[in-house]
């Protein structure tokens, strides 16, 4: 009867309390409210929003519905709201755990169209994202970076929760997004947090005013929680970098991290992106000025020092890189595309581009199914370049068979946009909240 009233005054658009929330959430994710009581809560605040109040109120329950750990050296991290060929935090982590941070983070697995993290590590032979909360508070207090996947003690309500929003159509809502990325992010327990909101055709949020939304709720959600934080909004029109897949995007970032193939253009955003987003961590976190936090940053990266962090992170979760530049090497098959008209890249739908490497097996509907670990694409041509009719645009690859490469090569060409006049020059941050 109390989850009824709960529901029924969230129907009418009222303001729900604290401890309606709190014990709602409790006693959700002890099983004594229902999952359709539950969905019914989630579909009520997709229609009728929710107080700031309230929306931090659902995150404190959420965070508080597991454990909550807590550190005695300086932390951060860094959470990126998913894009296509988004590999940045094989770099930021690394980078800001090599200026003398520790970076404990719980990142996430792919669904549909969005590669995650821990796909992307788990093609590295041995790496393991799935260690004990101990193991993850070791490794990230002795290497300095842990990228691990969330354990069942760390937020369970969100777990169960986010499970019902995938399948009744709630996931479109900031007050419900916020609480599910906040209460895990909260309960990692970094004292500050940078969140990289994409925004684009390749994004959640397809416009600027709704990935501005959320990047102002995520904000001043954690420094309501006590956290030092700040925001990017950056573009995902075009995917990030020239690599999309789960082993290819390794390859890049280590590229990034090794400090090869620079003045590529693209690339070169992407690195300075990485390093805006380390830099944010290190001024936060060890309260220095961000022009200092950039330099501290740029240098790590050239001295080799953020590959470091990256290699002993590999070796600290079980992986061995030389095992996977042998991986990488195996034979695939491969299928090129060439552009059938010159002039300049106006546009790389990067929407299109995922739904391609999708098509290959680089992704999964859930999260049992299986991935091809070296299917992908890899990209010629970056937007404002000048093609001529022949010229290469892109290279798609899989490893078990060659059927639907020809498929997923159509699909891929219709995200090439190819004009007498080149495009305008776009930056990658779209706006800074801090």
């Amino acid at each position: 009867m109390i989850a009824k009233l709960i529901l029924d005054k969230k129907r009418e658009g009222h303001a729900l309390g604290s401890a309606e929330i709190r014990e709602f959430i409790e006693g959700f994710t002890k099983g004594e409210i229902p999952d359709y009581q539950m969905s019914a809560l989630a579909m009520a605040i997709c229609c009728r929003g929710m107080t700031e109040r309230e929306t931090a109120d659902l995150t404190d329950a959420m965070m508080k519905s597991g454990r909550c750990l807590t550190w005695d050296v300086p932390t951060a991290d860094k959470h990126s709201t998913g894009g296509v060929g988004d590999k940045l935090s094989l770099v930021v982590q690394p980078l800001a755990a090599a200026c003398g941070i520790s970076v404990p983070s719980l990142t996430g697995r792919g669904l549909g169209l969005t590669g995650g993290t821990a796909d992307k590590l788990e093609t590295i032979p041995g790496y393991s994202c799935a260690q004990t909360i101990e193991r993850f508070q070791e490794i990230a207090t002795t290497v300095g970076v842990s990228l691990s996947v969330q354990t069942d003690d760390i937020t369970p309500a969100d777990k169960k929760l986010y499970a019902l929003r995938d399948v009744t159509g709630t996931v479109a809502s900031i007050p419900l997004i916020v609480a599910s990325i906040l209460s895990k992010k909260l309960a990692e327990g970094a004292h500050t947090l940078v969140f990289d909101v994409k925004c684009g055709k390749g994004a959640f949020m397809k416009t600027r005013e709704d990935a501005v939304a959320l990047a102002n709720a995520l904000v001043a959600g954690a420094k309501t929680a006590g956290r030092k934080a700040a925001a990017l909004v950056t573009d995902m029109d075009a995917p990030l970098g020239f690599a999309v897949g789960n082993a290819n995007e390794v390859r890049e970032a280590l590229e990034m991290l090794r400090g090869r193939d620079r003045g590529s253009g693209i690339r070169d955003q992407v690195v300075e992106l990485c390093v805006e987003l380390a830099a944010l961590m290190v001024s936060l976190e060890k309260e220095i000025e961000l022009d200092e936090a950039r330099t501290m940053c740029r240098e790590k990266l050239e001295k080799g020092l953020a590959l470091e962090k990256f290699e002993e992170m590999v070796t600290a979760h079980g992986g061995d890189l030389e095992s996977f530049d042998r991986f990488c090497a195996k034979p695939t098959f491969k299928f090129k595309i060439q552009a059938m008209r010159s002039g300049y890249v106006t546009a790389i739908d990067a929407e299109k581009v995922a739904r391609a490497a999708f098509m290959l097996g680089a992704g999964h509907v859930t999260a049992g199914d299986r991935i091809d670990p070296l299917a992908g694409i890899t990209l010629a041509v970056k937007v404002g370049d000048k093609v001529a009719v022949g010229a290469p645009l892109a290279t798609l690859e899989k490893s078990t068979e060659p059927d639907g490469l020809d498929r997923a090569a159509a699909e891929l060409y219709k995200a090439f946009q190819i004009s007498a006049t080149p495009p305008e020059p776009k930056s990658l941050i779209l706006e800074r909240i801090v």
